[in-house]
Protein backbone atom coordinates (compact mmCIF):
# COMPACT_ATOMS: atom_id res chain seq x y z
CA UNK A 1 0.00 0.00 0.00
CA UNK A 2 0.96 3.50 -0.64
CA UNK A 3 3.07 5.16 2.55
CA UNK A 4 4.62 1.62 3.70
CA UNK A 5 7.65 1.22 3.96
CA UNK A 6 9.51 -1.64 1.70
CA UNK A 7 9.21 -4.46 5.64
CA UNK A 8 5.62 -3.83 5.36
CA UNK A 9 5.10 -5.69 1.86
CA UNK A 10 7.31 -8.72 3.00
CA UNK A 11 5.27 -12.27 3.30
CA UNK A 12 3.83 -12.67 7.13
CA UNK A 13 6.84 -14.92 8.79
CA UNK A 14 5.12 -18.20 8.79
CA UNK A 15 4.11 -18.39 4.82
CA UNK A 16 7.57 -16.59 4.19
CA UNK A 17 9.27 -19.42 5.34
CA UNK A 18 7.34 -21.50 4.23
CA UNK A 19 7.93 -19.84 0.68
CA UNK A 20 11.86 -20.00 1.45
CA UNK A 21 11.77 -23.48 2.50
CA UNK A 22 10.46 -24.41 -1.36
CA UNK A 23 12.52 -21.86 -3.43
CA UNK A 24 15.38 -24.02 -1.36
CA UNK A 25 13.89 -27.28 -2.29
CA UNK A 26 13.24 -26.04 -5.99
CA UNK A 27 17.24 -24.84 -5.89
CA UNK A 28 18.76 -28.03 -4.89
CA UNK A 29 16.41 -29.82 -7.54
CA UNK A 30 18.04 -27.57 -9.64
CA UNK A 31 21.59 -28.28 -8.55
CA UNK A 32 21.32 -31.86 -9.86
CA UNK A 33 21.22 -31.19 -13.75
CA UNK A 34 24.22 -28.70 -12.99
CA UNK A 35 26.53 -30.90 -11.16
CA UNK A 36 25.49 -33.79 -13.55
CA UNK A 37 26.45 -31.51 -16.42
CA UNK A 38 29.65 -30.21 -15.09
CA UNK A 39 31.14 -33.24 -14.07
CA UNK A 40 30.03 -35.04 -17.68
CA UNK A 41 32.06 -32.11 -19.11
CA UNK A 42 34.72 -32.35 -17.14
CA UNK A 43 35.03 -36.35 -17.39
CA UNK A 44 35.20 -35.94 -20.53
CA UNK A 45 37.62 -33.15 -21.00
CA UNK A 46 40.01 -35.23 -18.91
CA UNK A 47 39.57 -38.65 -20.12
CA UNK A 48 39.03 -38.59 -23.02
CA UNK A 49 42.30 -36.05 -23.90
CA UNK A 50 44.76 -38.31 -26.05
CA UNK A 51 47.84 -40.11 -23.96
CA UNK A 52 47.64 -43.32 -21.80
CA UNK A 53 47.55 -43.01 -18.49
CA UNK A 54 49.46 -46.15 -17.76
CA UNK A 55 51.95 -44.86 -19.61
CA UNK A 56 52.00 -41.33 -17.64
CA UNK A 57 52.23 -43.08 -14.39
CA UNK A 58 55.11 -45.26 -14.97
CA UNK A 59 57.25 -42.80 -17.30
CA UNK A 60 59.82 -44.88 -19.31
CA UNK A 61 59.46 -48.07 -16.76
CA UNK A 62 58.08 -50.65 -18.93
CA UNK A 63 54.64 -52.58 -18.07
CA UNK A 64 54.14 -55.59 -18.24
CA UNK A 65 50.55 -57.03 -19.80
CA UNK A 66 49.36 -58.37 -16.43
CA UNK A 67 49.88 -55.11 -14.30
CA UNK A 68 48.25 -53.18 -16.72
CA UNK A 69 45.61 -55.18 -17.00
CA UNK A 70 45.19 -55.17 -13.08
CA UNK A 71 45.66 -51.22 -13.59
CA UNK A 72 42.80 -50.99 -15.88
CA UNK A 73 40.83 -52.96 -13.71
CA UNK A 74 41.37 -50.95 -10.50
CA UNK A 75 40.61 -47.48 -12.60
CA UNK A 76 37.73 -49.13 -15.04
CA UNK A 77 40.10 -47.83 -17.74
CA UNK A 78 38.79 -51.03 -19.49
CA UNK A 79 35.28 -49.74 -19.32
CA UNK A 80 33.41 -47.38 -21.77
CA UNK A 81 33.59 -43.95 -20.74
CA UNK A 82 29.96 -43.44 -20.29
CA UNK A 83 30.25 -46.44 -17.52
CA UNK A 84 33.28 -44.90 -16.08
CA UNK A 85 31.66 -41.51 -15.60
CA UNK A 86 28.46 -43.54 -13.64
CA UNK A 87 30.92 -45.40 -11.79
CA UNK A 88 32.73 -41.94 -10.74
CA UNK A 89 29.18 -40.94 -9.77
CA UNK A 90 28.31 -43.73 -7.62
CA UNK A 91 31.42 -43.20 -5.54
CA UNK A 92 30.97 -39.31 -5.36
CA UNK A 93 27.91 -39.87 -3.80
CA UNK A 94 29.12 -41.18 -0.81
CA UNK A 95 32.58 -39.31 -0.43
CA UNK A 96 34.81 -42.31 -2.52
CA UNK A 97 36.79 -40.81 -5.33
CA UNK A 98 38.62 -43.88 -5.66
CA UNK A 99 42.18 -43.78 -5.30
CA UNK A 100 45.16 -42.17 -6.58
CA UNK A 101 47.97 -43.03 -9.22
CA UNK A 102 49.83 -43.05 -6.07
CA UNK A 103 47.56 -45.72 -4.34
CA UNK A 104 46.41 -42.46 -1.61
CA UNK A 105 42.56 -42.12 -1.76
CA UNK A 106 41.44 -38.96 -3.51
CA UNK A 107 38.69 -38.34 -0.93
CA UNK A 108 41.76 -37.94 1.77
CA UNK A 109 43.93 -35.42 -0.35
CA UNK A 110 40.95 -33.52 -1.01
CA UNK A 111 40.47 -33.67 2.83
CA UNK A 112 43.69 -32.39 3.55
CA UNK A 113 43.47 -29.75 0.86
CA UNK A 114 40.64 -27.93 0.95
CA UNK A 115 40.62 -26.45 4.47
CA UNK A 116 44.13 -25.14 3.68
CA UNK A 117 42.20 -23.45 0.21
CA UNK A 118 38.98 -22.17 1.85
CA UNK A 119 41.05 -20.74 4.75
CA UNK A 120 43.33 -18.66 2.37
CA UNK A 121 40.06 -17.70 -0.04
CA UNK A 122 38.04 -16.72 3.16
CA UNK A 123 40.70 -14.39 4.09
CA UNK A 124 41.14 -12.67 1.03
CA UNK A 125 37.35 -12.62 0.79
CA UNK A 126 37.46 -10.36 3.82
CA UNK A 127 40.11 -8.62 2.91
CA UNK A 128 38.00 -7.41 -0.72
CA UNK A 129 34.88 -7.07 1.19
CA UNK A 130 36.40 -4.85 4.05
CA UNK A 131 38.84 -2.73 1.71
CA UNK A 132 36.79 -2.75 -1.37
CA UNK A 133 33.54 -1.73 0.60
CA UNK A 134 34.86 1.17 2.32
CA UNK A 135 36.73 2.56 -0.26
CA UNK A 136 34.15 2.28 -2.68
CA UNK A 137 31.65 3.48 -0.59
CA UNK A 138 34.08 6.76 0.21
CA UNK A 139 34.50 7.03 -3.00
CA UNK A 140 31.35 7.03 -4.52
CA UNK A 141 30.20 9.41 -2.16
CA UNK A 142 33.03 12.12 -3.04
CA UNK A 143 32.71 11.33 -7.00
CA UNK A 144 34.59 13.50 -8.98
CA UNK A 145 37.10 14.42 -5.31
CA UNK A 146 40.86 13.16 -5.17
CA UNK A 147 40.39 10.33 -3.14
CA UNK A 148 37.68 8.91 -6.32
CA UNK A 149 40.02 9.69 -8.36
CA UNK A 150 43.06 8.29 -6.40
CA UNK A 151 40.90 4.91 -5.85
CA UNK A 152 39.89 4.32 -10.10
CA UNK A 153 43.41 4.59 -11.07
CA UNK A 154 44.34 2.44 -8.03
CA UNK A 155 42.09 -0.03 -9.32
CA UNK A 156 42.88 -0.16 -12.84
CA UNK A 157 45.93 -0.41 -12.19
CA UNK A 158 45.54 -3.32 -9.72
CA UNK A 159 43.33 -4.96 -12.52
CA UNK A 160 45.63 -4.56 -15.38
CA UNK A 161 48.69 -6.10 -13.61
CA UNK A 162 48.62 -10.21 -13.86
CA UNK A 163 48.57 -12.09 -10.40
CA UNK A 164 51.86 -13.62 -11.01
CA UNK A 165 53.45 -10.46 -11.16
CA UNK A 166 51.62 -9.23 -8.46
CA UNK A 167 52.75 -12.30 -6.46
CA UNK A 168 56.41 -12.65 -7.31
CA UNK A 169 56.51 -8.86 -6.87
CA UNK A 170 55.03 -8.54 -3.55
CA UNK A 171 56.79 -12.16 -2.40
CA UNK A 172 60.08 -10.51 -3.48
CA UNK A 173 59.60 -7.08 -1.73
CA UNK A 174 57.50 -8.26 1.61
CA UNK A 175 59.16 -11.75 2.25
CA UNK A 176 62.72 -11.88 0.88
CA UNK A 177 63.69 -7.71 1.14
CA UNK A 178 61.90 -6.67 3.82
CA UNK A 179 61.59 -9.77 5.59
CA UNK A 180 58.22 -9.28 7.73
CA UNK A 181 56.76 -12.06 6.50
CA UNK A 182 57.96 -16.18 5.39
CA UNK A 183 58.64 -15.99 1.44
CA UNK A 184 56.71 -19.37 1.22
CA UNK A 185 54.48 -21.27 3.31
CA UNK A 186 54.59 -25.10 2.63
CA UNK A 187 53.15 -26.97 5.39
CA UNK A 188 53.74 -24.22 7.88
CA UNK A 189 49.53 -23.18 7.45
CA UNK A 190 49.38 -20.38 10.12
CA UNK A 191 47.45 -17.05 9.71
CA UNK A 192 50.51 -15.00 9.60
CA UNK A 193 51.99 -17.43 6.86
CA UNK A 194 48.52 -16.64 4.70
CA UNK A 195 48.29 -13.26 5.14
CA UNK A 196 50.60 -12.27 2.07
CA UNK A 197 49.44 -14.79 -0.20
CA UNK A 198 45.65 -13.82 0.81
CA UNK A 199 46.44 -10.18 -0.22
CA UNK A 200 47.64 -11.21 -3.53
CA UNK A 201 44.24 -13.54 -3.83
CA UNK A 202 42.23 -10.91 -3.36
CA UNK A 203 43.46 -7.82 -4.68
CA UNK A 204 42.33 -8.62 -8.10
CA UNK A 205 38.92 -8.57 -6.71
CA UNK A 206 39.28 -5.93 -4.55
CA UNK A 207 39.51 -3.40 -7.50
CA UNK A 208 35.99 -5.34 -8.75
CA UNK A 209 34.24 -4.91 -5.33
CA UNK A 210 36.11 -0.82 -4.93
CA UNK A 211 34.66 -0.09 -8.38
CA UNK A 212 31.09 -2.01 -8.18
CA UNK A 213 30.25 -0.28 -4.99
CA UNK A 214 31.13 3.10 -5.64
CA UNK A 215 28.84 2.65 -9.11
CA UNK A 216 26.09 1.34 -6.96
CA UNK A 217 26.75 3.84 -3.94
CA UNK A 218 26.39 6.67 -7.08
CA UNK A 219 23.19 5.51 -8.03
CA UNK A 220 21.37 5.17 -4.45
CA UNK A 221 22.56 8.33 -4.20
CA UNK A 222 19.94 9.82 -6.10
CA UNK A 223 17.23 7.29 -5.41
CA UNK A 224 13.79 8.88 -4.67
CA UNK A 225 13.90 7.43 -0.89
CA UNK A 226 16.81 9.07 -0.14
CA UNK A 227 15.96 12.19 -1.07
CA UNK A 228 12.91 11.78 0.54
CA UNK A 229 14.85 10.76 4.21
CA UNK A 230 16.94 14.05 4.07
CA UNK A 231 13.99 16.28 3.00
CA UNK A 232 12.51 14.94 6.19
CA UNK A 233 15.74 15.96 8.44
CA UNK A 234 16.98 12.71 8.61
CA UNK A 235 20.93 13.19 9.28
CA UNK A 236 22.80 12.86 5.74
CA UNK A 237 25.40 10.24 7.96
CA UNK A 238 22.23 8.10 9.15
CA UNK A 239 20.84 8.35 5.55
CA UNK A 240 24.36 7.26 4.14
CA UNK A 241 24.47 4.35 6.86
CA UNK A 242 21.00 3.38 6.66
CA UNK A 243 19.78 3.82 3.01
CA UNK A 244 22.74 4.19 0.58
CA UNK A 245 24.82 1.70 2.04
CA UNK A 246 22.78 -0.57 2.46
CA UNK A 247 21.02 -1.15 -0.81
CA UNK A 248 23.94 -0.67 -2.35
CA UNK A 249 26.05 -4.11 -0.97
CA UNK A 250 22.70 -6.25 -2.71
CA UNK A 251 24.86 -6.22 -6.03
CA UNK A 252 28.30 -6.33 -3.87
CA UNK A 253 27.10 -9.18 -2.43
CA UNK A 254 26.16 -11.11 -5.38
CA UNK A 255 29.73 -10.66 -6.43
CA UNK A 256 31.51 -11.48 -3.04
CA UNK A 257 29.41 -14.52 -2.80
CA UNK A 258 30.25 -15.86 -6.29
CA UNK A 259 33.77 -14.94 -5.80
CA UNK A 260 34.65 -16.88 -3.18
CA UNK A 261 34.02 -20.18 -5.14
CA UNK A 262 36.23 -18.49 -7.89
CA UNK A 263 38.55 -17.57 -5.33
CA UNK A 264 39.21 -20.96 -4.14
CA UNK A 265 39.07 -22.16 -8.26
CA UNK A 266 41.44 -19.60 -9.07
CA UNK A 267 43.96 -20.34 -5.94
CA UNK A 268 46.38 -22.44 -8.52
CA UNK A 269 48.49 -19.14 -9.35
CA UNK A 270 49.07 -17.82 -6.09
CA UNK A 271 49.31 -21.49 -4.17
CA UNK A 272 52.28 -21.87 -6.58
CA UNK A 273 53.91 -18.71 -5.62
CA UNK A 274 53.61 -19.55 -2.06
CA UNK A 275 54.00 -23.21 -2.34
CA UNK A 276 50.81 -23.98 -0.41
CA UNK A 277 49.56 -26.79 -0.28
CA UNK A 278 46.30 -25.93 -0.99
CA UNK A 279 43.46 -27.78 -3.53
CA UNK A 280 44.79 -25.27 -6.46
CA UNK A 281 48.44 -27.13 -6.18
CA UNK A 282 46.76 -30.58 -5.40
CA UNK A 283 44.81 -29.98 -8.88
CA UNK A 284 48.02 -29.01 -10.95
CA UNK A 285 50.40 -31.24 -9.40
CA UNK A 286 47.82 -33.72 -10.30
CA UNK A 287 47.34 -32.21 -14.08
CA UNK A 288 51.13 -32.46 -14.27
CA UNK A 289 51.71 -35.72 -13.13
CA UNK A 290 48.43 -36.95 -15.59
CA UNK A 291 46.37 -38.25 -12.28
CA UNK A 292 43.16 -37.85 -14.12
CA UNK A 293 41.13 -39.15 -11.01
CA UNK A 294 42.08 -36.53 -9.18
CA UNK A 295 41.49 -33.94 -11.26
CA UNK A 296 38.26 -34.45 -12.04
CA UNK A 297 36.89 -34.79 -7.93
CA UNK A 298 38.91 -31.36 -7.38
CA UNK A 299 37.27 -29.78 -9.93
CA UNK A 300 34.22 -31.57 -8.93
CA UNK A 301 34.10 -30.43 -5.46
CA UNK A 302 34.41 -26.88 -6.77
CA UNK A 303 31.38 -27.03 -8.77
CA UNK A 304 29.38 -28.26 -5.39
CA UNK A 305 31.04 -25.20 -3.78
CA UNK A 306 29.88 -22.64 -6.55
CA UNK A 307 26.93 -24.21 -6.21
CA UNK A 308 26.44 -23.74 -2.79
CA UNK A 309 27.72 -20.51 -2.73
CA UNK A 310 25.06 -19.13 -5.36
CA UNK A 311 22.44 -20.84 -3.37
CA UNK A 312 23.40 -19.19 -0.01
CA UNK A 313 23.42 -15.49 -2.35
CA UNK A 314 20.11 -16.14 -3.12
CA UNK A 315 18.95 -16.67 0.20
CA UNK A 316 21.29 -13.45 1.57
CA UNK A 317 19.00 -11.57 -0.50
CA UNK A 318 16.01 -11.09 1.86
CA UNK A 319 18.75 -9.65 4.85
CA UNK A 320 19.17 -6.84 2.72
CA UNK A 321 15.89 -5.76 0.77
CA UNK A 322 12.72 -7.61 2.42
CA UNK A 323 10.77 -6.63 -0.92
CA UNK A 324 12.42 -9.53 -2.54
CA UNK A 325 10.51 -12.62 -2.78
CA UNK A 326 11.08 -16.50 -3.54
CA UNK A 327 8.78 -17.35 -6.31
Amino acid sequence: MPGQSPRAWALPSAGRRKTVWGYIARRLLQTIPVVLGATLLIYAMVFLQPGDPIVALFGEKPVSETARAQIEAQYHLDQPFIVQWLLFLKGAMVGDFGLSYSGQPVSDLIARALPVTFQLAFMALVIEAVLGVIAGFYAGLRRGKIFDSTMLVVSLIVIAIPIFVLGFTMQLVFGVQLGWVPPTVGGNVTFTNLVLPAVVLGLVSFAYVLRLTRTSVIENLGADHVRTALAHGVPRTQVNRRHVLRNSMIPVVTYLGADLGTLMGGAVVTEGIFNINGIGNLAYQAILRGENPTVVSVVTVMVLIYVVMSLLVDLLYAALDPRIRYV
